[in-house]
């Protein structure tokens, strides 16, 4: 449900209390310019202005109204110490304030974290001795966001769904990854759906690929445009080419309900010139990708190749995998796997 506009404030600043003291967070919007959604910064600490512009990022997903005129910056006037996360609310909160989504009490204190911002969960607070009026996160306090405004918890409209693929450099840090991608319904409005879609913590490079990747192989199933707030998230950073792209296509097209779910895990090499016409084509790797599959394979997999791979997979593959529990099929199109 949309929550009313009651007012736009240029600026928002919201208290939290940190292990050694109280710390401001302020938020100050501005046209955005074609510059970044949400800036973030933390006095000698990038690290966790990373993690404020995360927060940020994934706590906007169950916001049914998308509106990407506006650029926020957030500041911490005190960097917290390395593992503390209790200001997260306090971010979240001065995000959604200076856009208008809710009114704030201007000496506000808020505690809180998550593992689960994209859902709009409060998992827990740290901080003691808070007063009674602050806002703090936890069971049986604010567990959830849409508490703020009265309205229920969204995460039940939330769907996620993750698939797997070999992360292959060479090295003793090759492993399987996954990705996972969360949509949200949106609500009646007029938005491009490029815009509704974020990877946070991506550069802009790769987060513009993986829009496009989307966006043609949801043209391929006939679906109307901007119909969710999509958010994408990789187990690992450091990614390289582009045979990601069809386990993210498979991952979406689960959390879409597009596709059957698996009894384990879908394993996906693959890439595409062509999504929009629902084609998939061969990725580099074949040889070290299939021997890192083999290995990690588990009872219940799903391993979806190429079928531009078919004549060259290594002679056993499919016994092994068939041994594990595992299947494997080779595909040429999404849709019929």
């Amino acid at each position: 449900m949309n929550a009313p506009l009651i007012r736009r404030p240029d600026t928002v600043a919201v208290r939290t209390r940190l292990r050694d003291g109280i710390a401001t967070v302020t938020a100050t919007r501005r046209p955005r310019d074609g510059r970044a959604e949400v800036k973030c910064s933390a006095p000698g600490a990038p690290g966790v202005a990373a993690r404020m512009a995360l927060v940020a990022r994934l706590a906007r997903h169950t916001e049914a109204r998308h509106d990407s005129r506006d650029q926020v910056v957030i500041s911490i006037d005190r960097a917290p110490v390395e593992g503390e996360r209790d200001w997260e609310l306090a971010v979240v909160l001065a995000d959604r304030a200076v856009r208008g989504l809710l009114v704030l009490d201007d000496k506000v204190i808020a505690n809180g974290w998550s593992d689960d911002w994209q859902r709009g969960r409060i998992d827990g607070h740290e901080a003691a001795h808070l007063p009674p009026d602050a806002l703090a996160g936890g069971p049986g306090l604010l567990h959830h966001l849409g508490a703020l405004s009265g309205q229920p918890d969204a995460a039940a409209s939330v769907s996620s769904a993750r698939a797997w693929f070999p992360l292959h450099s060479g090295g003793i840090h090759d492993t399987l990854s996954w990705v996972e991608v969360a949509v949200y319904p949106l609500g009646a409005q007029a938005v491009l759906d490029e815009e509704a879609i974020a990877a946070p913590g991506i550069d802009g490079v790769r987060q513009q690929s993986l829009r496009q990747v989307l966006l043609g192989a949801r043209h391929f199933d006939g679906e109307p445009p901007g119909r969710w707030r999509t958010t994408v998230r990789f187990g690992h950073e450091g990614l390289h080419g582009n045979s990601y792209e069809l386990a993210l296509v498979l991952a979406d097209r689960l959390a879409r309900g597009r596709e059957f779910v698996p009894r384990g895990r879908i394993i996906a090499s693959g890439a595409s010139s062509a999504w929009h016409a629902g084609q998939v084509d061969a990725v580099e790797g074949l040889a070290p990708k299939c021997a890192l599959i083999e290995r990690e394979a588990q009872p219940g997999d799903r391993v979806l190749l190429p079928r531009a791979w078919e004549p060259e997979l290594p002679p056993g593959l499919r016994d092994a995998l068939t041994a594990r529990g595992a299947s494997l099929a080779c595909v040429e199109r999404i849709g019929i796997i």
